[in-house]
C-alpha cells in the first residue's frame, strides 16, 4: 500500500469512491454523505491545500482522506480548544473492494505522521453516530471519546468526537 498527496487526476477516481461507499453508508442508517456532499470541489480544494491524500492498492485508489487543521466550531460543545492546533482528519472513506485490509488505519497512521512532522501533539476527527466501524476503529488506534455534537453544515445529523494525544519531542 502506497500513501501519498492526491493529484487533481485523482479527483474522477476519488468520487467512484464516494459514489460507490455513500449507498453503504445510506443502507447501514449513515446519512453522513449523499449525493451532493463530499463533491468534487470539495475534495479540489483539497488537494490545492495540499491535505487529500490517498492511498493506492496495485494502482487502484483504495482510500481517501482529508488531513487538515480544520477544526468545525462546534467542537467547542465537547469541551475542546478549538484554538489549540490539531490535526484533523476528514472525508475518510474506503473503496469497498478493499475494506478490510488495514486501509483506514494506514490513512489515520499518515496523520500522525503529519501532526509529527508539523510538531503537532494533537488528533482529532469526528464520525456519524451511525458509523460502527469507526467507533470501533478510533479507540483501538489510541483515541478517546469526547462527546457528541451537531454541525451546522450536516442538520439534523448527530457526531461523535475522537481525539488522540501525542508525545511530540
Amino acid at each position: 500500500m502506497i500513501i501519498r498527496p492526491a493529484t487533481l487526476k485523482d479527483v474522477p477516481t476519488v468520487m467512484q469512491v464516494v459514489k460507490a461507499v455513500v449507498p453503504l453508508m445510506n443502507a447501514a442508517g449513515n446519512m453522513q454523505w449523499d449525493s451532493t456532499y463530499p463533491n468534487a470541489a470539495v475534495f479540489e480544494k483539497d488537494i490545492s491545500l495540499n491535505q487529500l491524500w490517498v492511498a493506492e492498492i496495485d494502482g487502484s485508489i483504495a482510500g481517501i482522506a482529508a488531513i487538515t487543521t480544520d477544526q468545525e466550531p462546534e467542537y467547542a460543545q465537547v469541551g475542546w480548544d478549538i484554538n489549540e492546533t490539531a490535526i484533523v482528519t476528514h472525508r475518510l472513506a474506503v473503496n469497498p473492494q478493499f475494506q478490510g485490509k488495514g486501509v483506514a488505519v494506514a490513512l489515520l497512521q499518515q496523520a500522525e505522521q503529519n501532526a509529527i512532522a508539523r510538531n503537532i501533539s494533537l488528533l482529532r476527527i469526528d464520525t456519524n453516530t451511525m458509523n460502527e466501524a469507526t467507533q470501533k476503529l478510533f479507540p483501538k488506534l489510541g483515541y478517546i471519546f469526547a462527546g457528541e455534537i451537531g454541525l451546522s453544515f450536516r442538520p439534523g445529523l448527530r457526531f461523535y468526537c475522537y481525539e488522540k494525544r501525542l508525545r511530540v519531542d
